[in-house]
């Protein structure tokens, strides 16, 4: 294992305070910044590179593929969760059993509870596998839980919804980018991509096997969701990409153009050593914690969470140091930029 002295990454983060935050939004790399601000640069000058590239777009689509562990064929883009869900929802038929783990997040749950005529079911993130039955059409939920920094026993899930003949749905917002995703073990992933991921905000991903494409309606599908790019930009779309590409939100070029240049980051660096680093650091914090009399939620996860101390966050970001508060808690979350002194830090202010 790395030391956590060091940061991962190199001179490509430079943070000016201690930065816990990586589960609201993580620190964009300085190529991110650098190519952003080059086709921003383009556009204003009006050069003919200042619409954007498609080929830059198909780069990330093809990077967030590999670190998924699926062809690239199997990704859609687009510019949020809620959207990708909102997909997904609208694709179920009227009278569907949706099951959901108690206080997952928002953007996953809303677009289903919207429609009105879908049955959802809300149980404890701990009974969320043996509460799949046979009515049950969709398991939606986090990998990692947004409140808390609490991990899904993946395995089990998806074995209870495989048993029951249930379709899933798992969100990797607060995983991808640490924890090695294999996309393909379910039908549906979505990842908003501006966390853990190091993305400019815009950018998201949504993975669909083969099996579970042809149910899903591409309710928002522009001429961009073509085959043949180039041919549909008058009248309807000629045939619809037979990849998930057909799925895809016209993507917005400025935050695309940054986000191939994080996930190549991501890739050179390895998921599995940032695993390590940031388990490593947030098990640091925890032990600190409990040294300081604060009982952290125990979870083997980067997102640690302190139950009833999120009113010290103000204090801690007057002191440098940036957490949120999240449902009561206080959350931290350490992501490969971060070191050992950064846990420090905020243990010497939790502890006055």
């Amino acid at each position: 294992m790395d030391s956590l002295d060091q940061p991962l990454g190199g001179a490509e983060f430079a943070p000016t305070r201690t930065y816990l935050n990586t589960s609201a939004c993580g620190l964009l790399p300085r190529r991110t910044v650098e190519a952003v601000t080059l086709l921003a640069e383009e556009t204003a000058a009006g050069r003919s590179g200042g619409a954007g590239s498609f080929e830059v777009v198909a780069e990330a689509r093809a990077s967030f593929a590999r670190l998924a562990g699926v062809a690239p064929e199997r990704v859609a883009v687009g510019s949020s969760v809620a959207v990708h869900c909102g997909m997904i929802a609208q694709s179920m038929p009227s009278g569907a059993e949706i099951l959901f783990p108690e206080g997952d997040f928002s953007s996953v749950i809303t677009p289903f509870t919207v429609r009105g005529d879908l049955k959802t079911r809300f149980v404890p993130l701990e009974r969320l596998a043996e509460s799949v039955r046979p009515e049950t059409a969709l398991v939606a939920f986090s990998a990692v839980q947004s409140a808390d920094g609490r991990t899904a026993d993946l395995a089990a899930v998806r074995a209870a919804a495989a048993a029951h003949g249930a379709r899933t749905l798992l969100d990797a917002t607060q995983s991808a980018g640490w924890l090695p995703l294999s996309a393909g073990e379910w039908d549906y992933t979505v990842a908003g991509a501006y966390k853990y991921l190091l993305c400019p905000r815009g950018t998201s991903f949504l993975t669909v096997t083969e099996e579970a494409q042809d149910g899903l309606l591409p309710i928002h599908a522009g001429w961009v969701a073509g085959e043949e790019l180039w041919v549909n930009s008058y009248g309807p779309v000629r045939e619809l990409a037979r990849s998930a590409r057909r799925f895809d939100e016209p993507a917005a070029f400025l935050p695309y153009h940054g986000a191939a240049r994080s996930l190549a980051l991501l890739e050179e660096v390895g998921v599995e050593r940032i695993e390590a680093h940031d388990k490593g650091l947030a098990a640091r914090f925890r032990a600190g914690l409990l040294s300081l009399g604060h009982e952290p939620v125990m979870d083997d996860s980067p997102v640690v969470a302190v139950p009833g101390l999120g009113h010290r966050a103000d204090a801690l970001d007057a002191a440098g140091v940036l957490l949120s508060a999240r449902a009561g808690n206080l959350r931290a979350s350490f992501h490969l930029y971060n070191t050992a002194a950064d846990v420090d830090r905020a243990l010497d202010v939790l502890g006055g």
